[in-house]
Parts: C-alpha cells; structure tokens; sequence
C-alpha cells in the first residue's frame, strides 16, 4: 500500500473514531426498535425472535458487510448496538464471545491459505497502525491456544515468541474489555477496531504454503537446533524461525560478529567481521550438505517470507536476491503483499536472512552518511541517488558473494580429497529449482534501473567496503 492510501485509509479511520465516540453517547431514537429488537429508551422492550448470541452473529456480519461496502452510516448503527446490547453485563460478554469466534474462524481460515503469525504482523502493520498490530497479536495468541502443541509446527511457538504475542487475560470473554482499558479506547471504539481488523483479515489472498498449518502433521527439530529467530531487522523485516537449521552455536557466533560489524566505526573491523560471519555460515552449509548426503536424507528445500518495505524496495528485493543466488537459494518477490518468499534449505536460509539484514543495516547507513543531493539547479535528487546507491550495493555485493562462494566450495574440496562435494550442491541447487517452480509456476522477472551516476559508484564503493571474499579455516572455532 503506498503512503498516499494508508494516510487517507488512516484518515477515514480517525474520522470513523471520532463518530463512534460520539455514537457511543447518544440514545437511540425513541420508541423504534433497534438491531437486537429491543426499543429506544422511552419505549416498550420488543421480544427479538433469537437468541442473543444469534443476533449478536448476525449483527456483527451486517457490520462487517456495511464496512466492506464503505457504509459507514449503517456501520455506526450497528457498532452502536453492539455496544450497548440488552442484559447489561451479560450481554456484552456475549458480544465479546461471538467476536472472539470470528477471529478464531478468520485466523483459522487464513492459516490454512498459507499465512504465518510473522506474515499477518507485517502485513497488519503495512496496512494499519500499530493498534491494530497489537490487538492481532493478541487474537493470534488466543486463536493457537485451540490446538493440541503436538499438532503445531516448531516454527510457530518460536515466532510468537520473537514477536511478543501470549495471552495476558484471564477470560476470553473479557479480553476485548480488558484490551480496550489498555488502549484507552472506549467501547464503540474498541467494537470498530476489532470489525476494522476482520475487515482487513477476511480481504488478505491466499499465499504459498510454507509448512503445515495448525492442527495438522508437525515439523520436528534436529537435536542440533533451530533456525534464526525472528525479530524485526533494520526495516521492520520479521522472517520466520524454522526447524532444521544451522547449529545453535553457529548462530549465535554469527549474530555476534554481525552486530559488531553494524556497531563499530571502524571500516577494516567491520570487513573482517563480516566476512568471518559468512565463512562461517558458508562451511557450516557444505558440512550439513555433506552429512545430509552421507546419511541418504531427503530432506527437501522449505522457504521463508522476508519482509521488503518502501523506500527503494526494488533494490532491497534486489540485495535479497543476491545474497540467496550465493547461498543457493532463489526468491519470488510479492510487491503488492510487501515481502519477498526466499526457497532454499534450512542452513543456507539461516545465511541468507543474517547476511541479508546485516547488509540493509550497513547499505543503509552507508547511504544516509552520503547525505541528500541537488541537481544544477536546485531541485532535489536524493531519491534517484538512494535507489542507485542500493542497486550498485546490491550488484557489487552479488558478484563478491559469489567469488566468495566459490572459493570455499573449491577450499572445501581439496580438504575432502575428492569431488564427492560437487554433485552433491548440484543437486541441491537442482532441488531448489524444482522447488521454486512447483511454488510459483507462473514467475516474472523485473530488471532494476539505475537513474543516478554518483549514486551508483557511492554503492559500489560501499559494497566494495563490505568485502566478504577473506576466507579462514573454522574448525577451530566449531570445535569450541
């Protein structure tokens, strides 16, 4: 969603807020029955022909059609309504009750068409506002609670963990109550941010299926460790942890040297602590190829969704790319969902996703450094020089990536004595092909363009910076 449709979006939805406020204060029309069949105030009570929970159902679908329908006259009557249903206490658990289904019925739905916890958080918060972010993190968190763990992948726990979702309420029926004393929203307004969120759930497509949903066949771990975890990187990017990847211990070394090559000032620490990172994880990945060769697994290539968000997310999209081709793996962008999906198996896409948000930070910051820029006569230039400046990057770090592949394949091959090494990343670049074909059968390529001269050779100059082609035997350090 560009920025222009997320501030009218964000607009209408202040503007929607503040009638629901005051709806929220405002008696009914006298005498005339309302949505639940009761009168206004002054008048006889009129016996509704269903229950309560039946018509809170039906109410709660009229909001949701009146909304989608941009209705808003007919959407506050409802929320109204809702807020203020007969029986009093009791009335409005029930209204909370039914609400809650229709997140576990919606989440449920959207789990089976391919999405996970850390998809809906950065497609909710590409959409919305943090507010609403919130209050899917908590509906994701009450809707898992459904299953049995045995029936849910290791992945998930892992991603509701990085995320921050768990259930902090008490009772289901109380938490929207609860929620909104947190948020400081009153109860209309909490009544149309929950229709606003099932609006924008029940409109989200289907995605490719990355693993088992909830309730179905579980993934286990390896005893060697999970993948990455999946914290928000350097531009709001949440990938998903996932079961059989590299070594706890690599992981953690990697992490470590990367923050200290974001960290420091210094240009030739910051080369030498990259590159020691993707020594690393580049011989760890020929090490799990090999035992996965020797013990005759068939393990298959998986994917991961990899958050690409404005600005310049064609040359962010393009940075991923070429990060994965060096490691192996390949990636479809998704522009209009805001994330890239990258196919590869689990060591090699613990590599790419680490070296991929060390290098937007460090691309990042090298391009802020190089300040704004004008054109002869005044006019301003920094976006076309920022867009060159991350597709040089992007470019130059693809070709050091690939050198750098290159001679730990060949250091590797010599260590074994033989070339048991070669057909064995053959096959496994072979089986990430087939992957990706049979996951999106109809790809399109996009080439990038570069507009801006200074800012193409000040990105090349940087990913010259970024050198990653030193290579040092690790088995010292894995030993350890």
């Amino acid at each position: 969603m560009g920025s222009q449709s997320r501030e009218r979006r964000k607009a209408k939805e202040k503007a929607r807020a503040n009638r629901a406020r005051n709806a929220g204060t405002k008696p009914g029309p006298s005498g005339q029955p309302g949505p639940f069949g009761q009168a206004g105030p002054f008048g006889p009570p009129v016996p509704p022909r269903e229950s309560l929970a039946e018509l809170t159902e039906k109410i709660i679908s009229d909001a949701l059609t009146a909304l989608l329908a941009e209705d808003d006259e007919s959407f506050m009557a409802f929320l109204s309504a809702l807020a203020d249903p007969p029986n009093g206490p009791s009335g409005r658990r029930t209204v909370n009750k039914a609400l809650v289904g229709w997140f576990d019925r919606a989440l449920e739905g959207l789990w089976r068409r391919g999405w996970q916890p850390v998809d809906l958080h950065r497609i909710v918060g590409r959409q919305s506002d943090q507010r609403h972010v919130r209050l899917v993190l908590d509906a994701i968190a009450g809707q898992l609670r459904r299953y049995a763990p045995a029936t849910v992948d290791v992945r998930w726990p892992a991603q509701l963990s990085s995320l921050g979702a768990h259930v902090w309420w008490e009772h289901d029926d109380q938490w929207l109550d609860a929620w909104g004393e947190r948020e400081g929203r009153v109860r209309v307004m909490v009544l149309s941010d929950a229709i606003e969120l099932l609006r924008a759930l029940h409109l989200l497509p289907e995605v490719e299926m990355l693993g088992p949903p909830p309730g179905t066949a579980r993934r286990e771990t390896s005893s060697r460790g999970s993948g990455p975890g999946s914290g928000p990187g350097p531009a709001g990017n949440a990938a998903a942890s996932t079961g059989e990847g590299a070594d706890t211990r690599i992981l953690d070394k990697v992490r470590a040297l990367l923050a200290k090559a974001e960290s420091t000032e210094f240009t030739d620490e910051a080369e030498a602590l990259t590159a020691k990172a993707q020594q690393l994880m580049a011989r760890h990945s020929i090490d799990e190829a090999l035992l996965a060769a020797g013990q005759g697994s068939r393990e298959q290539p998986s994917g991961r969704r990899v958050g690409i968000d404005n600005p310049y997310e064609m040359a962010k999209a393009t940075l991923l790319d070429v990060v994965a081709d060096a490691n192996r793996c390949r990636t479809v962008w998704s522009k209009h969902l805001g994330h890239s999906t990258v196919i590869g198996f689990e060591p090699d896409l613990d590599a790419v996703e680490l070296l991929y948000t060390s290098l937007l930070l460090q691309a990042t910051t090298a391009m802020t450094q190089a300040g704004s820029r004008q054109d002869r006569i005044g006019r301003s230039r920094t976006r076309s020089f920022r867009q060159s400046f991350l597709a040089s990057f992007a470019m130059r770090i693809g070709e050091r990536l690939r050198a750098a592949s290159e001679q730990v394949r060949d250091e590797a091959v010599a260590q074994a004595g033989d070339s048991r090494l070669l057909p064995v990343l053959a096959a496994r670049t072979d089986s990430v092909q087939a992957a990706t074909t049979a996951m999106f059968p109809r790809i399109t390529s996009r080439s990038i363009r570069a507009s801006d001269g200074e800012g193409w050779a000040s990105g090349r100059a940087a990913a010259d910076l970024a050198s990653l082609h030193t290579r040092e035997e690790v088995a010292a350090d894995r030993s350890r």
